[in-house]
């Protein structure tokens, strides 16, 4: 796995490197939003840590900058705490966000868990699924959504979520089980993180985002998704 850490604190980035590299995965390190883009259009990387608190260009920009041209996953991390700090940060673009000061077996914990539910997710039933009289094409295998025949342009963590509800149309998923099932691991909050992501993808695939017809909200218990794969 190719990995870029965008980070200038000199003892935040070494440590994530040092760990990184004992993974097993190739790392790139920038210190530079400018420089972290160059680097996204020289390498092929499989995932971003960026820091938001950056110079040359601040990370909520290089995040918005990278959502223009990849769905590459990106985790923030930062040491803005604030619940609406990270709901930003989300709503920006970022599939995780992790909060200084972190534990590294944290922070490699997660980049597993993402790991394990974009593998296994390639891996389930058909890798092209169609909604709506075609107007909503899944590709799996690609992890591309179209509607009307336009690119979704959905973050790493949007595709998982919808994943996640289109291979179960008509159930409805809690907010802490849906969290779950897309990032693998359990959510300690009020639920509003994937409130986050669920507006997101209603911006990108819904006709009509406050009157939705693919993803709509069962009150008091989630979300579900209601349409059954096209013949």
């Amino acid at each position: 796995m190719d990995i870029l850490i965008v980070e200038d604190e000199a003892s935040v980035r070494d440590i994530l490197q040092s760990y990184f590299i004992n993974e097993g995965w190739n790392v790139h390190i920038t210190s530079d939003g400018r420089e972290a883009l160059k680097k996204l259009q020289l390498h092929k990387l499989d995932l971003i840590v960026l820091d938001l608190m950056i110079p040359g260009l601040p990370g909520e920009d290089v995040c918005r900058s990278i959502r223009q041209v990849s769905n590459v996953p990106l985790i923030m991390i930062t040491s803005k705490a604030r619940e609406v700090d990270m709901i930003h940060g989300l709503n920006l673009g970022a599939d995780d966000y992790i909060t200084k000061p972190f534990r590294m077996k944290e922070v490699i914990a997660r980049i597993y868990a993402l790991q394990r539910r974009m593998n296994l997710m390639n891996k389930m039933g058909p890798s092209l699924l169609y909604f709506n009289r075609r107007k909503l094409m899944v590709n799996f295998e690609l992890e591309d959504v179209y509607i009307d025949g336009r690119p979704a342009n959905l973050t790493a963590t949007e595709f998982r979520t919808l994943s996640i509800l289109v291979k179960k149309p008509g159930k409805v998923f809690s907010r802490h089980d849906l969290s779950y099932e897309v990032q693998g691991y359990r959510f300690i909050g009020d639920g509003r993180v994937m409130d986050v992501h669920i507006r997101n993808i209603r911006k990108k695939i819904e006709e009509d985002p406050k009157n939705p017809q693919y993803i709509t909200t069962k009150i008091g218990s989630g979300y579900k998704f209601n349409f059954q794969p096209d013949e």
